[in-house]
């Protein structure tokens, strides 16, 4: 079974939704390949950086609306055995980030880059728009932060993520995370493991019938 998983590094609910897919694929009866596409939920630039609980308060409209948001956001992921920290994470424009994530599955090490990412953004404090703090990130998996940083400052696997960014358009996603199973069937949103696990259950029942097993 193939999974195309669409997601952005600072998405709360796609970091919640990898670690739930996970534990659906951990129970799963079948052969499970995901590979991670690029989203941006917000692809305007961060010329400085800036406390993503500044940047969510002028987005929501106020700090009452907002902490509400990162409370409810923060009481989910920690249900799920995740740690987010607002008051740490800063906003940042993701386009670098996920072009180290394409090269990273090039290593085979792409998941393990993306969990990297996502715990330096929501627990470390990182601001994952300046590179040489992705380097050390991807040097900090055992990937080389001297090459990490040599890809990053040229202009290699920008097209790979523009590729991603167009095919979610053209497929309609709007919302991550999104899961493309088996090329025709979707899944939206950080569902519950067991939910997960049900339609990748059903999902491979369909496709044995339609083959005729």
């Amino acid at each position: 079974m193939d999974i195309q998983v669409w997601s952005d590094v600072v998405c709360p609910w796609c970091y919640i939704g990898k670690a739930r897919l996970e534990k659906a694929i951990a129970e799963f009866d079948g052969d499970v390949t995901v590979t991670y596409r690029a989203y941006q939920l917000d692809p305007a630039p961060v010329p400085q950086p800036i406390a993503i609980k500044d940047a969510m308060i002028a987005k929501f409209g106020g700090p009452e609306r907002a902490e509400q948001m990162f409370s409810h956001v923060t009481s989910i992921a920690a249900a799920d055995g995740l740690r987010i920290d607002y008051d740490r994470a800063i906003a940042a424009n993701t386009f670098d980030s996920h072009r180290l994530i394409a090269w990273a599955a090039g290593q085979d090490k792409q998941a393990e880059l993306l969990d990297a990412l996502q715990r330096a953004h929501f627990t470390g404090g990182i601001d994952l728009g300046y590179r040489p703090a992705l380097a050390d990130v991807a040097g900090s998996i055992g990937l080389g932060r001297a090459a990490a940083l040599a890809y990053l400052e040229s202009e290699a696997g920008t097209g790979a993520v523009t590729t991603d960014l167009t095919e979610a358009r053209e497929l309609g996603i709007t919302s991550v995370p999104t899961f493309v199973i088996d090329g025709k069937y979707a899944v939206q949103g950080a569902q519950e493991p067991a939910t997960l696990l049900a339609a990748l259950e059903e999902i491979a029942r369909r496709e044995a019938v339609d083959v005729g097993l």
